[in-house]
């Protein structure tokens, strides 16, 4: 009887956890059985192995053959255990020296000719491999995105061959280029200079950006709401480079990882079809969903009404703590999702309401019904909520253009360097004594936003976050104390809660 082990990896939310694959050759019929609850993509690995081993020249033992994915009560999925059930089977047949898979993990999907694939996840199987201090085997494809962890001593071949060759010393280890990363250049959204007339709209997006706020305008089509929320990526600073390894390690696992978006912050716009489960993820094997997709960067909900309602309250807990947590029969997951949500909304279902150029159809019920589809609690939890006005064609010809989205990001770097200086976080996340330190009010101040509080009726949570927006303020105005000016233009961003709320 000939036995050997092999170390694998399964994603497990955003992590990788270890799996033993443990290859047993007896004496019997020829058959080969996997075990250890493989899916059905991981259970046609018997195929492939056997294959990929004939055609790589190497002999296939004609033997009892039972691979075990340990532990068995994790779900297995894909072709990732191609080759450490192929790694498994040439040990166990004595194809393979005793010492070759000593501190060694595997990962790779076989095609019959023996070459390998890609398989997605692989950023956080190289992260959790140098925790572990393994070197990992790996399809060459996927050496751009594995090398992001640094440390860790990769084994990439480009087939089942020549990875054997490797590990009985025949071939030498082949070098490892460095990861071809992309400029700090944020992505191509517009420019804001393009963006003429909507002074406040175009002050929140800037306010907003400072301080990583939600936002959400309002205002009939074509007033450039979608236009304004496209310009937001091109406001914010680079992604840190702990930030850009998180991101990349969770679109890896959708296998959308690309080296030229490194740095970049995610820019994700769902139509309002998405399902919840799409939207924050799920499934049987959780996945992350795009709000995951957007940590770190920008969500952007057009048309928000018109979302399913169950969809859109599923936000308010990401929106609150910046992570998502999902819960199946088998399997728990968390996700980070601390993103930036911008949304856009029309007034009405007609879209009219508020338009001098055109007369709204909508009746007062109507107009109630479609505003209704927005909860108190979802938009108490949005900080700016501002409307975008229908502007004359003669003023629009006139408007000058403002200043440049590389200008005002370079002005938004200064703020948001100094917060991280200040509070080790962007205003927007600021909590408890940390809330009551850095957005400290003097007493007349806090006598004024005391008073607008009890008239209009705002909550706990709403005070909290002017408080933050007010920070905001201060900070773009480079000034170390929130003033009562400061306060005052915060408050002008929630009025619209109370005009959705009384139409």
């Amino acid at each position: 009887m000939a036995l050997a082990l092999v170390r694998s990896r399964a994603p497990m939310g955003i992590q990788a956890a270890e799996v033993m694959v443990e290859c047993d050759l007896g004496p019997g019929l020829p058959t080969f059985a996997i075990v250890g609850l493989p899916e059905a993509a991981v259970r046609e690995s018997r195929d492939r192995v056997r294959a990929a081993i004939q055609n790589s020249g190497l002999d296939f033992p004609a033997r009892r053959i039972i691979v075990n994915l340990a532990p068995a009560d994790l779900p297995k999925e894909g072709g990732r255990f191609d080759l450490p059930i192929a790694l498994g089977i040439l040990r166990a047949s004595g194809q393979l020296p005793q010492s070759a898979l000593e501190d060694l993990e595997c990962i790779g999907e076989l095609a019959l000719d023996g070459s390998l694939r890609k398989v997605p996840g692989i950023l956080a199987c190289a992260l959790a491999a140098q925790e572990a201090g393994h070197h990992l085997a790996l399809p060459w494809d996927t050496v751009s995105e594995a090398s992001l962890a640094g440390k860790c001593w990769l084994l990439p071949a480009q087939s089942l061959a020549q990875l054997v060759a490797i590990l009985r010393g025949e071939q030498a280890i082949p070098d490892v280029p460095p990861p071809a990363l992309a400029s700090d250049r944020p992505i191509d959204g517009g420019d804001l200079a393009d963006v003429r007339g909507q002074e406040q709209a175009k002050r929140a997006l800037i306010i907003a950006a400072t301080g990583g706020h939600h936002l959400l305008f309002s205002g009939p089509p074509g007033t450039g709401k979608s236009m304004l929320a496209a310009r937001l990526p091109s406001l914010l600073s680079p992604l840190r480079d702990e930030e850009a390894l998180e991101v990349a390690s969770i679109h890896s696992l959708h296998g959308l990882f690309d080296p030229a978006t490194w740095r970049r912050r995610p820019y994700r716009s769902p139509h309002h079809s998405v399902s919840a489960a799409a939207l924050v993820g799920g499934g049987s094997q959780p996945r992350p969903g795009e709000i995951s997709l957007a940590h770190r960067g920008v969500l952007f909900l057009d048309e928000l009404p018109e979302f399913s309602r169950s969809v859109l309250e599923v936000l308010r807990e990401p929106l609150e703590t910046g992570e998502i947590h999902i819960a199946r029969a088998r399997q728990r997951a968390r996700f980070p999702a601390r993103f930036q949500l911008i949304a856009a909304m029309n007034p009405c279902p007609c879209g009219h309401l508020g338009n001098p150029l055109q007369a709204c159809r909508c009746s007062p019920a109507q107009i109630q019904q479609y505003r209704s589809r927005l909860s108190g609690p979802l938009l108490d939890r949005i900080d700016l909520q501002v409307e975008v006005p229908v502007l004359a064609p003669e003023y629009l010809e006139q408007a000058p253009r403002g200043d440049s989205s590389a200008l005002w990001r370079e002005r938004i770097g200064r703020a948001v360097e100094q917060q991280w200086q200040r509070q080790g976080c962007l205003n927007a996340q600021l909590q408890g004594d940390a809330l009551d330190q850095h957005c400290a009010l003097d007493a007349d101040t806090r006598g004024f936003l005391r008073l607008a509080a009890e008239r209009l009726h705002f909550s706990a949570r709403a005070y909290h976050r002017i408080l933050r927006v007010a920070r905001s303020i201060a900070d773009l105005a480079l000034e170390s104390a929130i003033r009562q000016e400061h306060v005052a233009e915060a408050l002008q961003y929630r009025r619209l809660a109370h005009t959705l709320a009384n139409p």
